[in-house]
């Protein structure tokens, strides 16, 4: 059974929270005790109902003022496919947790009120879905009950998102009528958007084709661990553990090891305690090589064809996470998949307008939120390949090397 990342996203009071409460509840992923303590929580609303809400705003603060802050996670299954769901913030000022839950996202649930069409926070949402290259978009036009179902509305809503999506080249978007507060085209079809003949909500999570979106193609393996047993029985063993963020690797492969440039060949692949003849993404392996060469920790195993760059000088596209700000001079540490390596912020060259996509030239700082276009120095080469060509080796992160805090979610350009 395959497994499914998505997110939702939208302005504050869109709907979000329930409509993830709703699917929950409409795709019996709830549990009794969960069922029960929604029952309490939600005793004293008017109109009597459960507020759905409550089972991804958790946070005593989201409660009081009826948002949502930090990124909720919930799990969940259907006969067809395992989800794991990501809640982002929808107020603008945590722009930087919604990119962070997005970061691994295969979909992403937009979400429009239908009484307010589409919004600044529409835009600024897709603008930071096609930033991050997230392949499958869904647009969801809520609170339909409240519009009477109204068919010109919904139309309305996606000639005007229709004009966006051409303008950030979005790949595959899906519009969808519901009402998440009644279920409507949910999990379930509504019998109140008789217009509508596209599938509901759930059947579109359900048969999305996510196994496209993996490159099979270019090759690469980050080594994250070295395995020498060093006993009598094992004390040639050399095995080389990770997972494959992406390609195909067969026994009897030549290989070259980055960013040394040693040549091998793979001598054997095991997986599960097992030996195969071939392994491909996303599969965490182990690798051994024909030849005792000098591997760590971060290195890259690759095949002769399609090998990434490897250099020292990064350009990337950031999104800066701290309180302090980013300011030229810099020195963070930069991690790429399990490669970690001390750098230095070399120049902030524009900070962009999530608005409105303007480049604003030369700033002399970058602040909480901003997201800016910046060269960084490595210490030593990275291989790596554009975020766009490769997302799973085109991500990196900076860490503050006093605190160890993750300051800047980067796409390397």
């Amino acid at each position: 059974m395959d497994l499914l990342r998505f997110i939702t996203a939208g302005s504050v009071d869109d709907g979000k929270s329930t409509l993830i409460g709703r699917l929950l509840f409409d795709s019996k992923n709830i549990l009794v005790d969960q069922l029960e303590a929604l029952e309490r929580q939600s005793k004293n609303r008017e109109d009597g109902e459960i507020d759905l809400a409550l089972l991804t705003d958790g946070l005593r603060a989201e409660r009081e003022q009826g948002i949502t802050i930090d990124v909720a996670y919930k799990y969940f299954s259907t006969p067809k496919r395992k989800f794991i769901i990501a809640d982002a913030p929808g107020h603008i000022q945590y722009t930087r947790n919604m990119i962070t839950g997005a970061s691994n996202a295969d979909l992403i649930i937009i979400l429009i009120d239908a009484r307010n069409g589409v919004a600044e926070q529409t835009r600024r949402h897709s603008i930071i879905a096609s930033l991050l290259k997230i392949p499958h978009v869904i647009i969801a036009v809520n609170k339909m009950d409240l519009v009477n179902y109204s068919q010109d509305i919904f139309n309305n809503i996606l000639i005007d998102y229709a004009e966006i999506a051409r303008s950030l080249d979005l790949p595959d978007v899906t519009y969808i009528p519901i009402s998440a507060l009644k279920g409507d085209n949910i999990v379930d079809r509504s019998l109140s958007l008789s217009w509508y003949d596209g599938q509901t909500l759930l059947d579109v999570l359900e048969n999305v084709r996510v196994e496209n979106d993996v490159n099979l193609t270019d090759a690469r393996f980050p080594v994250q661990y070295i395995i020498r047993p060093q006993t009598d029985e094992l004390h040639d063993y050399r095995g080389y553990a990770g997972k494959i963020i992406s390609g195909i690797y067969k026994k009897g492969d030549e290989i070259i090891v980055l960013p040394s440039l040693f040549n091998s060949k793979i001598k054997s692949i095991e997986f599960g305690g097992k030996e195969l003849n071939e392994a491909f993404a996303t599969q965490s392996v182990i690798l051994q090589l024909e030849d005792d060469i000098d591997i760590s920790r971060g290195d890259m195993i690759v095949k002769n064809d399609h090998q990434p760059r490897v250099e020292q000088e990064l350009n990337v596209l950031l999104c800066w996470m701290d309180n302090k700000p980013l300011v030229a001079g810099n020195k963070y540490l930069l991690q790429i998949n399990s490669r970690r390596v001390r750098s230095s912020v070399k120049e902030i060259e524009f900070k962009l307008d999530v608005n409105t996509l303007e480049k604003n030239y030369d700033p002399a700082q970058a602040s909480l939120n901003d997201i800016v276009k910046a060269k960084i120095k490595a210490a030593s080469p990275i291989p790596f390949d554009s975020y766009k060509e490769l997302r799973a080796n085109g991500g990196a992160i900076l860490i503050d090397e006093t605190s160890n805090v993750t300051v800047a979610a980067c796409m390397i350009q």
